[in-house]
């Protein structure tokens, strides 16, 4: 039997996660988002006045599961693209998505991705400047019935500033990588 261990960052422990929560023109459409990677999920954790921030542990027993996973390419840009644009989710069929996260979503770049100033086959370049971080995204009831809360615990306040600290410095090398990018002829 299959199984992955997936990581979620919020406000609260989520043992009954709600597929329907999240908005539809999200990248990967809608669904309860997760990441593999511990430290990132770490990272990405914002603090709010009044409440704990909670990473989450779960375990997606995989067996019998259709999984979509994307690596960073066209079929990929496409898709996020799509979603984006409110378009009817192309891949609803498919129980989890997988694949790398879009770095415009991850660092500040004023929407330059999304805006329609940049055309679609530049885009897809620009995307692929930086880190790839994965993203999994829980879609149907089927799989998120074998998704298994394992787990809770509380980011301290001075873990996430460290870890604010951390992304600020990759924010910071990210923009300067993709202004790089952005001024090479394409």
């Amino acid at each position: 039997m299959g199984s992955i261990v997936l990581f979620h960052t919020g406000f609260d422990t989520i043992r009954e996660p709600d597929i329907r929560y999240g908005r539809k023109n999200a990248d990967f459409g809608q669904g309860f988002y997760l990441c593999p990677d511990r430290d990132f999920s770490e990272r990405w954790a914002r603090s709010r006045k009044g409440r704990d921030t909670v990473i989450n542990t779960y375990l997606l027993e995989t067996d019998g599961l259709d999984i979509m996973r994307f690596e960073r390419g066209e079929d990929w840009f496409s898709y996020i693209r799509d979603n984006r644009r409110g378009q009817a989710d192309s891949l609803a069929g498919y129980d989890v998505i997988t694949g790398p996260i879009a770095n415009d979503t991850i660092y500040d770049t004023w929407g330059i991705f999304t805006s329609g100033l940049i055309p679609d086959s530049r885009v897809l370049e620009l995307l692929g400047t930086g880190p790839a971080y994965e993203q999994t995204v829980i879609k149907t009831e089927k799989a998120l019935a074998q998704l298994v809360w394992q787990s809770s615990e509380i980011i301290s306040p001075e873990k996430l500033a460290v870890c604010r600290e951390k992304v600020l410095a990759e924010q910071e090398e990210y923009q300067a990588a993709l202004a790089a990018k952005m001024l090479e002829s394409g």
